[in-house]
């Protein structure tokens, strides 16, 4: 588990399934401590919310590797801590009231904390002289019914009591900062009271709007039903009781505006009053709010909101029918829609509004089909009350029938179905419940199948999605369509890790191109061949663990882990989430194999090593190539803590350029420029952290083809072949920015001439020569700076190893003559019976060949005798 602490929160992350399995705010967290007992623990306590919806507090508790890591994380989380209540403290700067009674409480608490008892109680009585008598008397007297024993218990009861007294009097504290506001009248708040903060005047603002909106739509309305007066008055009151019997309704979480505008505005005539039966508050309260609207001034709305619709649930009030009277002219405004008008379901009462209507119309006027404009039918259609009886539900059983359209406020209502009056459903019999049963079941069984299946494909796609998001580089050799072929060939043979391929064939694949998509299989088919030619196995073969035994270990190594994951290549979209699964997969790996090979553990620049294989395959599969390119290819070597195999090659890399490049190495040595100044990164990463990775991958194919020697030929052909610009710069600093920022960025072409020129060079003597005189020179270099004495000592030590190991040999000799003479006569005796066997199979041959002639004599005699009987075995008999 990875224990995260960020600024304002802490994780706890699984590598192995990639996901958070704790996180907490640190606004969450009440308390954190480090074990007494078991100081190798940790643990904090969180506030939880519970199902009922209450809180309940979770302790949660850490084990760690030893008690310097807990130190550590504690000392991390006391910091982040601080930080991130300075940050908050900064942000907020709240305005305190200094009459608070918890306020003084709480100076005092600061003031005496870490105080001795006794210093703590002089302050104490300091806090009570500010106290009136009747609370001093109150604080005295509960001190001495309870009869502290010490100054100690005396203090913390007083404290007690203090809490107490603040905290009822708190409850009847007002406020500095909101006296001012209690004094000021509503209407005044409503009108001319400036918000004291930028929230609180956004909201009434967006009240102002709302309202001002609803009695803008409301006087439209209104103002077109006055064109269809005479005849049709009454049948135009009907259309707008019907359309208004729905709730107005706020788009947001606020109460009603005409309750909450209620109590700030002034108060307003009556007249002119329509009563809907379906709303939560009068109409008056939204159609005769104009003349306050006019006092107010608002920005104005420059575009028109995307109405809401919301529903509510049907009220039920029983009020008589008011007819609307006509209202007065009310000044035309931009039609502005904030809050829309819901489809709810209201009482019969309407049903039976709209009834009286039509007797109204049909006694007063001929029936005349009222025409409304487009945005109207909208409306009606939306706001159109319906029955209890025409809920979707009534018509589940007749599906024959679709989708039923909105009735018009016209149309008469339908009391029953659509059919008339419905039919009693009957009762099912037991096998028609069977059948049910059998149909739920069987769909069940199919819902579960389809959710499997599901899960693959989700698994699939998001397998393939990864492993595009793993391969996002450009190619630097592009492979061509015969050469895929070729690997998917070689790949796709049976039992292909016992057969023994053409080298000069896989030499040839390799250096035409390798498929990018086919790349981590073909490192793995390369792996398998070095493999079945070095039958014998390394000197220091890894421990035989398991990957999944591995991980379940904790490493020492953890915290170098971590800091580098963010340094690995941290551009590219795999690796780039902080703590993502690429990341963790990182982790997994880097952690296993400081625990399988204990001398190296972890060295920066494993990291890179171990990301370039995790992008072409699997996690285990990159762990195992990774143990591969280790252990069987040599290079953990050059990973050991005294780094000497690293020195080696520094200096095998200065002698390929003495003896291929002499003017550039010659440049380089006037300014002082070792390969470790330029190179180092180049072997510890494979080239990885400084060029780009479609190089890398190309540089991987000729490690896992070539050993590490390929390493040699990329970096000895890259200064070579831009020789001219390098020898271009004439002081050290240009040389090695040259070498270490522009050669990198040079282009693909370029790059892919330096592969093509390394696998057209052979440099395997030459570092074998180099390695060897390396270790002469150091050995010379150490006897020149050894005095007569020490030299000699120096000699007689080696003479009496020489001796030693001289001995030992003869006794290896001595028996591996004893192996070989035994041998001998082994195979002495095996010739010997060689040559048995053979006599005993020739005359085994020549008496199946005789038996072979008697058998073609005796057919022959049998077929001499044609037309006779043949004789019994009786006749036989006697005829002898």
């Amino acid at each position: 588990m990875l224990f995260t602490i960020g600024q304002s929160e802490v994780y706890l992350i699984s590598p192995d399934t990639k996901k958070v399995a704790i996180e907490k705010s640190f606004k969450e967290i009440s308390f954190c401590s480090q074990g007494i007992r078991h100081v190798d623990h940790f643990g904090f306590i969180c506030r939880e919310s519970s199902e009922n919806g209450g809180f309940h507090f979770v302790c949660y508790v850490f084990q760690c590797t030893d008690e310097a890591l807990v130190d550590e994380i504690m000392m991390t989380l006391k910091q982040a801590f601080t930080v991130a209540a300075v940050q908050q403290t900064s942000k907020a700067q709240p305005q305190l009231c200094e009459g608070c009674p918890m306020q003084s409480l709480h100076k005092l608490c600061e003031k005496i904390e870490g105080l001795h008892p006794s210093k703590t109680k002089l302050e104490l009585q300091k806090h009570l002289t500010t106290l009136n008598n009747q609370e001093q008397a109150s604080v005295f007297e509960e001190v001495k019914k309870l009869r502290p024993r010490n100054d100690q218990k005396e203090n913390e009861l007083v404290i007690s009591v203090l809490r107490n007294m603040y905290e009822e009097k708190q409850k009847d504290h007002v406020h500095v900062g909101e006296a001012k506001q209690t004094s000021q009248s509503p209407a005044e708040n409503a009108v001319n009271e400036v918000p004291s903060s930028a929230p609180r005047f956004r909201l009434d603002m967006l009240k102002n709007k709302a309202k001002r909106s609803l009695t803008e739509s409301f006087e439209s309305i209104l103002s077109r039903g006055s064109k269809a007066r005479g005849p049709l008055d009454s049948s135009g009151a009907v259309d707008l009781d019907s359309s208004m019997s729905s709730t107005l309704s706020s788009t947001s979480k606020e109460p009603p505006l005409c309750e909450k505008e209620k109590d700030r505005l002034p108060a307003l005539p009556t007249e002119n009053t329509v009563k809907t039966s379906g709303s939560v508050c009068d109409l008056s309260s939204s159609a005769d709010n104009s003349p306050v609207e006019q006092s107010v001034t608002l920005p104005q709305q420059s575009f028109r909101r995307r109405a809401n619709t919301l529903s509510h649930l049907p009220t039920e009030s029983q009020e008589s029918l008011v007819p609307v009277e006509t209202s007065p002219p009310v000044p035309q405004r931009k039609l502005m829609r904030y809050h829309s008008v819901s489809t709810e379901t209201p009482h019969k009462r309407n049903d039976y509004e709209s009834k009286h209507s039509q007797q109204a119309i049909g006694a007063d006027s001929p029936v005349r089909t009222r025409r409304h404009s487009w945005r109207q039918q909208i409306f009606l259609r939306v706001a159109t009350p319906q029955k209890a009886c025409d809920s979707p539900s009534r018509y589940d059983d007749y599906p024959e029938l679709g989708e039923l359209q909105p009735r018009s406020p016209l149309e008469p209502v339908c009391e029953d179905g659509p059919f008339g009056p419905l039919k009693e459903e009957r009762k099912r019999t037991p096998r028609e419940l069977r059948e049910l049963w059998k149909k739920a079941i069987i769909q069940q069984i199919l819902l579960l199948r389809m959710e499997k299946e599901n899960q693959k494909l989700q698994a699939s796609e998001n397998n393939l999605q990864n492993r595009r998001l793993k391969l996002d580089y450009e190619e630097i050799t592009p492979c061509l369509k015969d050469v895929t072929l070729i690997w998917e060939k070689m790949l796709s043979t049976p039992g292909r890790s016992k057969i023994k391929f053409d080298v000069e064939k896989i030499h040839s694949a390799v250096g035409q191109g390798v498929p990018r998509h086919h790349r981590g299989e073909i490192w793995k088919f390369l792996a398998e061949q070095y493999h079945l030619k070095h039958q014998f196995p390394s000197k220091q073969p890894p421990k035989d663990t398991p990957y999944k035994e591995l991980l379940k270990q904790l490493t020492s190594q953890q915290h170098a882990i971590l800091i580098d994951l963010g340094r690995t290549f941290p551009t590219h979209p795999y690796f780039s989430a902080q703590l993502g699964a690429g990341q963790l997969s990182l982790y997994n790996i880097l952690k296993a194999y400081s625990l399988l090979d204990q001398e190296v553990g972890y060295c920066q620049g494993l990291s890179f090593v171990a990301g370039v294989l995790l992008l072409h395959m699997s996690e285990e599969d990159a762990f195992k190539m990774l143990k591969f390119l280790m252990f069987d290819m040599g290079l953990r070597k050059q990973y050991r803590p005294d780094m000497t195999i690293l020195q080696i090659q520094m200096y095998q890399l200065s002698r390929l350029l003495h003896d291929y490049h002499q003017d550039l190495y010659n440049h380089l040595e006037e300014h002082e420029i070792g390969p470790s100044l330029y190179a180092a990164p180049w072997f510890l990463t494979m080239f990885a952290s400084q060029f780009p990775l479609g190089f890398v991958a190309r540089v991987f194919d000729m490690l896992f083809l070539q050993g590490s020697q390929a390493i040699f030929k990329v970096a000895l052909s890259l200064l070579g072949s831009h020789k001219p610009l390098i020898l271009q710069h004439e002081n050290l600093e240009t040389i090695v920015d040259f070498i270490k920022s522009t050669l990198p960025n040079l282009g693909l072409v370029q790059m892919e001439k330096t592969i093509s020129q390394v696998f057209e060079m052979d440099i395997a003597k030459q570092l074998q020569a180099y390695e060897v005189e390396y270790h002469v020179l150091q050995d010379e270099l150490i006897d020149s700076s050894l005095n007569d004495n020490q030299r000699l000592d120096k000699l007689e030590k080696a003479n009496s190893s020489l001796r030693k190991q001289n001995f030992d040999l003869l006794e290896e000799l001595q028996v591996a003559n004893g192996k070989i003479q035994n041998l001998e006569a082994t195979v002495e005796l095996l010739l010997t019976n060689e040559g048995k066997l053979k006599q005993s199979i020739l005359t085994l041959e020549q008496e199946r060949a005789s038996l072979l002639k008697a058998v073609e004599e005796m057919r022959k005699k049998i077929g001499g005798t044609d037309g006779k009987p043949l004789l019994t075995r009786q006749e036989h008999m006697d005829a002898f």
